[in-house]
């Protein structure tokens, strides 16, 4: 658990967080549709598995969820990866996605990772050049799914 002192926390997500989850998954990759014209790949995920599996984290403020975080560790390679990240358009321009990508490096960098890495969709380009602003570098792009990813990494050193 983190905690900030201006009260947020990251925190393991519950089977009762699912519900908000998915709702924040649903706000801020819906406005992708029309741009991308296909449904992002986060919205399509099956979060109560992926809650049991442990891979979601929520950030909280005094408002409640706001956030949440989808971090794998791929035991076969020496990357995390960064699955998804989303914050509630609600609570956008806070820092809570600036929070979300710091936990999420120093979470890799300590259980021994080398890089961190991601992907997302071309179309999302004001995401890519937040990472790209954070140091991750594009990698390769490719059609997966029938969405146009740009795959980055990120050295953890």
């Amino acid at each position: 658990m983190n905690t900030k002192p201006n009260s947020i926390r990251i925190r393991h997500a519950a089977t009762a967080d699912v519900a908000r989850i998915e709702h924040i998954v649903r706000e801020a990759y819906s406005p992708y549709i029309a741009r991308s014209g296909a449904t992002p790949g986060p919205m399509l995920d099956d979060y109560p598995a992926r809650v049991a599996q442990g891979f979601v984290h929520v950030l909280e403020s005094e408002q409640g969820i706001d956030g949440l975080i989808v971090l794998i560790p791929e035991p076969d390679d020496s990357c995390m990866l960064l699955d998804n990240i989303a914050v509630s358009p609600t609570a956008q321009g806070k820092g809570h996605g600036r929070t979300l990508l710091q936990w999420a490096e120093d979470t890799a960098r300590r259980a021994g990772f080398s890089c961190i890495r991601l992907y997302t969709q071309e179309v999302m380009t004001e995401n890519i050049t937040i990472y790209t602003r954070r140091g991750y570098v594009e990698t390769h792009r490719a059609t997966e799914l029938g969405l146009k990813r740009v795959f980055m990494q990120k050295p953890l050193k």
